[in-house]
């Protein structure tokens, strides 16, 4: 996709101004600085939660997607999955069914729910976790399973906001496994972060944001700034 002369205001108040950014299909990106510089209002407008007040997003088939009608807006969420901080699980249900919910209410058959979800269980180390309620979950594991919900769709982008803010280092670290290994199956990663350490770690592209601008855009990044 690329973003060209985004502009994002929240009535008088500008967030970001005129950001040129193209992030290729494949890309493994951190989008950093301070909380308020503008990564989370940027990743709701990659969505159309979020409507700019100038520029525009053009997408890798070369349609502007704030030219589209409702059910093409539909249709484009499905392949770019974001997960925020709450990550919005359902608590009254099992881990199992927290996966096979998210399926069963886009439409997918039984025969297939009940193949796929151990499949999506077990790419992020959760499948012996299966008949846990959410309450019983550790902060990490309810993470995993924000992703393999997140993977129902076979999403072509997978979004995150501040996937580390409440872990651990080396918990951090696990979590970024899983995002390097979607990674290299194929998935657009974009990452909203102010966690140095995974920054530095993993050397990947560093999109860093401040006075409302992009500060700075560097293949094999860090958080020196």
């Amino acid at each position: 996709m690329k973003i060209n002369n985004l502009t994002l205001a929240y009535w008088n108040k500008i967030i970001l101004e005129k950001i040129d950014l193209e992030i290729p299909k494949w890309e493994f990106v951190f989008l950093i600085w301070k909380s308020g510089s503008g990564k989370t209002s940027l990743i709701s407008s990659l969505i159309w939660d979020f409507k700019p007040f100038l520029g525009n997003i053009v997408l890798d088939t070369g349609e502007n997607l704030y030219w589209q009608k409702w059910d093409f807006i539909l249709s484009y969420r499905r392949k770019i999955w974001v997960v925020f901080q709450d990550y919005k699980l359902l608590e009254s249900k099992t881990v199992y069914e927290n996966v096979a919910f998210a399926m069963e209410v886009c439409g997918y058959k039984d025969d297939y729910v009940i193949k796929k979800v151990p499949e999506f269980l077990r790419l992020v180390w959760l499948l012996v976790k299966k008949d846990k309620k959410i309450t019983q979950l550790s902060g990490w594991e309810k993470q995993r399973l924000a992703i393999a919900r997140a993977l129902v769709h076979n999403p072509d982008v997978i979004i995150w906001d501040e996937p580390t803010w409440n872990l651990d280092p080396q918990t951090a670290m696990e979590i970024m496994k899983i995002f390097d290994e979607l990674n290299k199956m194929g998935k657009t990663i974009i990452i909203a972060t102010h966690d140095s350490n995974i920054v530095d770690k993993y050397k990947k592209r560093v999109v860093a944001f401040k006075d409302k601008k992009i500060f700075s855009d560097e293949k094999k990044g860090s958080y020196k700034y």
